[in-house]
């Protein structure tokens, strides 16, 4: 009787522990259409390795970013204007070490840490569209929580919102039918969930991006602007010295999650309806 209830015991954690983790691991998928979706232009990096690894296993990723990162610096003597190409010109070298094109990089220029106070509609109706657009079978974006809201500063907050609001409404073909009627989309439904920055207790998926870790920290080291104590506060263009590169490198090396002598990075996984995300 005992050795029942232990093997009992035993099957309810392993059906705990993985319930809700992709049935072919994420490390063998190949032939997907991906689409991450992002506030600002690095925060894409929480999934480097992952998005690396896809890229380079026969999967079309595309990088949807809602504003341009144009305030984010403590430096007072640099513009919007400037910083804004400062930042896109980071995101696009930190894709390319990823391999991922620069065409696939969109960004649609909204303020940084405004976007809680723009037109909800119309970022809408423009997710909505690259949704159809590209047809994605899986969204990467960050997690709005499960069961109940994962707390985020303002423009991650409302990333992920508007990304799961945009996935259940790009699925229904009444809802902005002009796109179906006058520029010949369709309505589509994404099936699958890679979700990060999480409640820890959530997280479900592990991948095993150990042989991409040198390519997520090369692509991270693009970030001149936001990750350096120099650029954060004082920019003075892309080139590092060599010493202060090394302790760049140190820092975000620092960063990454061993797990039995494997570099991972942490998702909650979810497959089904995007109207269930949040359950």
């Amino acid at each position: 009787m005992r050795k029942l209830l232990f093997l009992f015991a035993i099957s309810l954690f392993f059906q705990f522990s993985l319930k809700g983790q992709p049935e072919v691991p994420v490390e063998e998928w190949t032939g997907k259409t991906i689409l991450f979706i992002g506030a600002h232009p690095d925060d894409d990096a929480m999934s480097h390795g992952t998005m690396a690894m896809l890229q380079d296993h026969g999967n079309q990723i595309y990088v949807v970013i809602l504003t341009s990162g144009n305030v984010g610096t403590q430096d007072p003597k640099i513009s919007t204007t400037d910083l804004s190409r400062i930042r896109k010109k980071e995101e696009i070298d930190a894709l390319a070490e990823l391999g991922i094109p620069a065409d696939h990089y969109i960004n649609m220029g909204y303020t940084d840490g405004m976007l809680e106070l723009q037109n909800k509609e119309e970022i809408m109706t423009r997710l909505v569209r690259q949704i159809r657009k590209y047809k994605p079978d899986v969204l990467i974006s960050f997690d709005p929580g499960k069961g109940k809201m994962r707390w985020h500063k303002a423009d991650h907050r409302s990333s992920c919102w508007l990304a799961a609001d945009a996935c259940r409404a790009a699925m229904w073909p009444l809802l902005y039918e002009g796109q179906i009627i006058h520029e010949n989309l369709e309505a589509h439904e994404v099936r699958e969930y890679l979700l990060f920055d999480g409640f820890p207790e959530d997280y479900n998926t592990e991948v095993d991006i150990t042989q991409y870790l040198d390519v997520k920290i090369n692509a991270m080291l693009k970030y001149v602007s936001q990750f350096t104590s120099s650029g954060w506060s004082k920019y003075e263009g892309p080139e590092m010295s060599a010493e202060e590169e090394k302790q760049f490198r140190e820092r975000l090396l620092k960063r990454v999650i061993y797990k039995n002598d494997k570099v991972i990075e942490q998702f909650r996984y979810y497959s089904g309806s995007p109207e269930g995300i949040g359950r």
